[in-house]
């Protein structure tokens, strides 16, 4: 055998070695594929998170709305109550007795607590 042939067989040896060590390094590790798991996750959170972010302000938003329409009821139930009062005064300053009431439902009474009997 000649110096060319060893120094050919060397050279591939080399190579094939080269070749193995490329190999491995392009691998993936077990490190790698956990940390874009990891990473996938809490993605995944996070969008879950701004979902639920945007459902509590939304829900916040009702609630608010809800609120605000209670106190309108609450005052229009105060406004009639009012209404009724000096329409019961004025009959009785006429001289006569206003109709007798309807029995108020158990509903009804937990809002209205000051009506005349």
């Amino acid at each position: 055998m000649t110096v060319d042939t060893w120094v050919q067989a060397g050279l591939a040896i080399v190579g094939a070695g080269g070749g193995v060590v490329a190999a491995r390094s392009a691998r993936r590790t077990k490190r790698q594929e956990t940390r874009d798991d990891f990473l996938a996750v809490t993605e995944q959170q996070g969008k879950a998170l701004e979902r639920l972010e945007k459902r509590i302000q939304r829900q916040e938003a009702e609630a608010d709305k809800q609120r605000e329409r209670i106190a309108d009821q609450d005052e229009a139930i105060g406004w009639l109550l009012h209404r009724v009062r000096s329409l019961v005064s004025h009959i009785r300053r006429q001289g006569t007795e206003p109709p007798e009431a309807e029995p108020m439902s158990e509903r009804a009474a937990r809002y209205i607590r000051h009506i005349d009997a």
